[in-house]
């Protein structure tokens, strides 16, 4: 039987394993945004704890997933929600370590030109820093997303739904067809959210700020 026999004839649990690590990725990937934006604008404000805090969150991602995973079980128990802890912790460096760079590196000059126009620290963020700095802030939530896709098979290690199932299964039954059915819609799916946050980013990056096509 081949990989595609195989979605054809169950339908239905591709589609619900699809959905399942749909939602746990972009869950993982909201949670992300969430922490990891205003911890890295904060940090572009209090540079002294910038070191500290990427070294705590790059030995965080080091950490194999698997091994991480395990940490969780102790805390949180089978199921979704360690992985979603862990797939938590792996998106977040991506966000944070470009929104830092992306508001450092926004020009002194373009705030200073805005605190010349009387406008306060909240307006010259939201106004000058945040959309000189979007491009490099959608390049990490790009990233991160597409990392979380692929780390989300992981969960089914720990009793989490997701392609993970179809692939731990067809692992253990020694099934490549299997395999397959739940890594090919991983890749597609993380190349689509790739491709959907691209136009994304077209929407919201006026065209002057837009990065030049390599």
């Amino acid at each position: 039987m081949t990989w595609w026999e195989f979605m054809v004839k169950n339908p239905d649990r591709i589609i619900t394993a699809l959905f399942e690590h749909l939602e746990l990725s972009l869950l993982a990937t909201l949670m992300g945004l969430m922490v990891a934006i205003p911890l890295g604008i904060y940090l572009t404000r209090n540079k002294k704890l910038a070191g500290p805090v990427f070294s705590v969150v790059n030995f965080l991602q080091t950490i194999p997933g698997l091994a991480l995973l395990g940490f969780m079980i102790p805390i949180f128990g089978l199921g979704n929600e360690t992985a979603l802890a862990a797939l938590f912790i792996y998106a977040i460096l991506p966000i944070l370590r470009n929104t830092y760079t992306g508001i450092d590196g926004v020009d002194p000059f373009l705030i200073e030109a805005g605190g010349g126009m009387g406008m306060t620290r909240r307006q010259l963020l939201f106004l000058v820093e945040i959309p000189n700095a979007l491009p490099v802030i959608m390049a990490g939530i790009r990233v991160s997303a597409v990392i979380i896709i692929g780390w989300a098979t992981l969960a089914a290690y720990v009793g989490g739904g997701g392609l993970g199932r179809l692939i731990m299964g067809g692992l253990a039954m020694s099934r490549p067809e299997m395999v397959l059915a739940g890594a090919i819609p991983a890749a597609i799916l993380a190349l689509l959210t790739d491709f959907c946050l691209g136009r994304l980013e077209m929407k919201l990056i006026p065209r002057g700020l837009r990065q030049p096509k390599q």
